[in-house]
């Protein structure tokens, strides 16, 4: 009888071709673990530790560096060697004292940008989906995949239903507190997340609604004056006038 359920390993050839890895150095490289980030869009903490932040030499450094309890993602201690990162996970390093921000950069897909100190204490998620749930609540669900619940007195209410849906959440690591609410209009600040212009950012001078069947569209103007159109799934708004975060070059 053959085996049941899908690999547990991962050959270094098909792995994302934006790890920092030699395809052709050995065969077998970490499996990410089914998590909150899509397994194409994520990155084992391992890899992020061995090739991305040159802290271990070696796996079993890396093994031993989660094992002292060192690594913290999201305000939360994780020992897990295949636990994955992905799209706006701030990684904290206590040993060093430093921290770091998964995000979108232009031929990469992610990569890790060094968060100052009065920014890593909070990360930015975007509004996949909103419904209501028991005794009129709202429920927010977030793009890596956590849920937040928003206690109203009526959520028919306009006053107390602020949320929507593409909006982004400032939400305090690691209690989950939502600090503020931006959304997807002119005016604000916007990373591409996915596309050919995945990793450009700028000013957002035009939302486009979609319908049933047609997308919307958003147009970015970056630092260089350039303007540039994408579809509102692969935009993620990231500050009001300007980033909230710190982002790579255009």
């Amino acid at each position: 009888m053959g085996r049941k359920g899908g690999s547990r390993h991962l050959k270094r050839k098909p792995a994302p071709d934006f790890w920092p890895i030699k395809t052709k150095e050995f065969q077998w490289t970490v499996r990410p673990r089914s998590g909150p980030h899509p397994r194409g869009m994520c990155i084992p903490l391992l890899i992020v530790l061995r090739d991305y932040l040159h802290l271990a030499r070696t796996a079993r450094e890396a093994r031993l560096i989660l094992s002292q309890g060192k690594v913290r993602v999201d305000g939360r201690l994780r020992r897990d060697e295949r636990y994955p990162v992905g799209l706006m996970d701030v990684i904290d390093i206590l040993s060093l004292k430093k921290m770091f921000r998964v995000v979108p950069v232009r031929g990469k897909r992610l990569t890790l940008v060094e968060a100052a100190e009065n920014t890593g204490g909070f990360k930015i998620c975007k509004i996949d989906d909103k419904k209501t749930v028991a005794h009129g609540h709202l429920q927010l669900g977030l793009h890596d995949g956590r849920n937040i619940l928003v206690k109203v007195q009526n959520p028919t209410t306009p006053a107390e239903d602020v949320y929507s849906t593409g909006s982004s959440l400032q939400i305090e690591l690691p209690s989950q507190k939502i600090l503020k609410q931006v959304g997807m209009t002119e005016g604000t600040y916007a990373i591409v997340t996915a596309g050919e212009n995945m990793g450009r950012h700028g000013s957002i001078s035009h939302v486009e609604s979609g319908t049933a069947t047609r997308p919307g569209i958003v147009e970015i103007k970056d630092g260089k004056g350039e303007a540039f159109r994408t579809i509102t799934d692969y935009v993620f708004v990231v500050g009001e006038a300007t980033s909230m975060i710190e982002l790579p070059g255009a």
